[in-house]
């Protein structure tokens, strides 16, 4: 029975009276073919025949539910219970999917949109809690437009949204309803934490609203010391957290703030100092200039009005990496026309310079090939438009660069990072940019 796939795993075999036991089997798929060869290989004492039961027992694996059963089956019975109908738009309005942070639940904005949800009033999300093993729920909605990328979440159940996440064993904690935390990073976070970074300098201009790549910089990958800079007051509050959680507080300092404005401060020469508080309104200019060894410009869709900040900051007489962020469309018919380029490959024009082959070996290493060297490793490939965008932002920010400090500098694309699917066609890729100012 097993071998046709006819035994039915949905209920435990039963003894019957007289010493016999019943075998549940699939009825569609029983033949008057398999009923003789199974009556052939019964007993005089106790012949096969087929019989049917009217309560048969479940087996134990079909009584064990999943978390999105198991909370669909208690949301039926509330509603059949408060005296309503179970339909099957009300089917579709329950979760599948959410992301869990401890005890508290986050849950999409595209569920319990029905009018029937709110009737129910505070027991549907005690009802949705303790389905899920949550002391929380919170609901989120659209990103907020403009540069704060503010969450717009709902506290649906408890008092506070401050809530702890480990991700390769650092220690985050933020409030979901103003901070965002994206998993979708993890590959570049892994990327980062297994960069050479050792006696380096950082500056990071975008900390990731709650330090995404300020802390694998510090805790894995050994930087020295960090200058995080971020404009949103509740993710200050977070980052500050954070570097006490993972005990990199001493090796960072934070600069909050929007990078790119000259305050009426920095014009006149005084200290320009923001609280925790602060808000992009009000004008800031980094007070930084040739510190950093390495640059990470972790903002998309684009980090280039960055751009000019990170030239500034880069350690003039030595130069450094710039890691930039982007958001880059290709399109289906040109990714056809055109073949790609692998990541380990990356082409460079003569504008862009060259990089010697351990400092490309060095930079190009992915998560995988640092931790798992020698094993097979996937290898994205590089597209057309991807190249050419690293293209042009290498010989942008190489102008930048000479217009700054007035001499000639070369910039070598080391690596391209293709981090995730943005939106249909458009991915987010990072471009490590070495640049170097050219010895007389």
């Amino acid at each position: 029975l097993e071998g046709e796939q006819i035994l039915d795993v949905r209920y435990r075999l039963q003894k019957m009276p007289g010493g016999s036991v019943a075998l549940p089997v699939l009825g569609e798929k029983l033949t008057e073919q398999h009923l003789r060869a199974l009556r052939r290989s019964g007993t005089a004492e106790g012949p096969c025949r087929l019989t049917r039961l009217q309560d048969p027992v479940p087996s134990k694996a079909a009584g064990v539910r999943t978390p999105a059963q198991k909370l669909r089956h208690e949301l039926r019975r509330l509603v059949v219970g408060s005296g309503e109908s179970w339909s099957e738009e009300l089917e579709r309005d329950v979760p599948r999917s959410w992301q869990r942070h401890g005890d508290l639940v986050l849950l999409s904005e595209d569920n319990f949109s029905a009018a029937l949800w709110e009737k129910l009033g505070p027991v549907l999300w005690e009802t949705v809690a303790s389905a899920l093993g949550a002391q929380r729920l919170a609901r989120r909605g659209r990103v907020s437009p403009g540069g704060l990328r503010s969450p717009s979440v709902t506290l649906l159940l408890g008092q506070d949204g401050w809530v702890e996440h480990v991700d390769n064993g650092i220690r985050y904690t933020f409030d979901v309803t103003k901070c965002m935390f994206s998993p979708g990073n993890i590959t570049e976070k892994l990327r980062v934490a297994s960069l050479p970074c050792s006696g380096e300098v950082l500056v990071d201009l975008y900390a990731g609203r709650i330090g995404y790549f300020t802390l694998p910089y510090l805790v894995h990958a050994a930087a020295a010391f960090a200058h995080a800079c971020e404009w949103n007051g509740h993710a200050v509050e977070a980052l500050r957290r954070n570097l006490a959680l993972n005990g990199v507080q001493d090796r960072c300092r934070i600069h909050p703030g929007d990078n790119r404005q000259v305050s009426g401060a920095a014009r006149t020469g005084r200290s320009a100092r923001c609280t925790a508080s602060c808000s992009p309104a009000l004008s800031f200019q980094l007070e930084l200039r040739d510190v950093a060894d390495r640059v990470n410009l972790g903002l998309i869709p684009s980090s280039e009005e960055g751009w000019p900040v990170a030239c500034r900051v880069l350690k003039k007489d030595m130069g450094g990496v710039l890691h930039i962020h982007h958001n880059v469309e290709a399109l289906p018919a040109a990714a056809h026309q055109q073949p790609a380029v692998s990541r380990d490959e990356p082409r460079m024009t003569e504008e862009a310079g060259s990089v010697g082959r351990e400092d490309r070996e060095r930079e190009c290493q992915s998560p995988k090939d640092t931790e798992n060297r020698g094993k097979e490793t996937w290898v994205a490939r590089v597209r057309p438009e991807w190249q050419r965008w690293a293209e042009a932002t290498a010989m942008r920010i190489r102008g930048l660069l000479e217009e700054l400090h007035g001499r000639p500098w070369r910039t070598s694309i080391l690596h391209i990072e293709a981090v995730k699917s943005y939106a249909p066609h458009v991915h987010h890729v990072v471009l490590d940019l070495e640049c170097r100012p050219t010895r007389p």
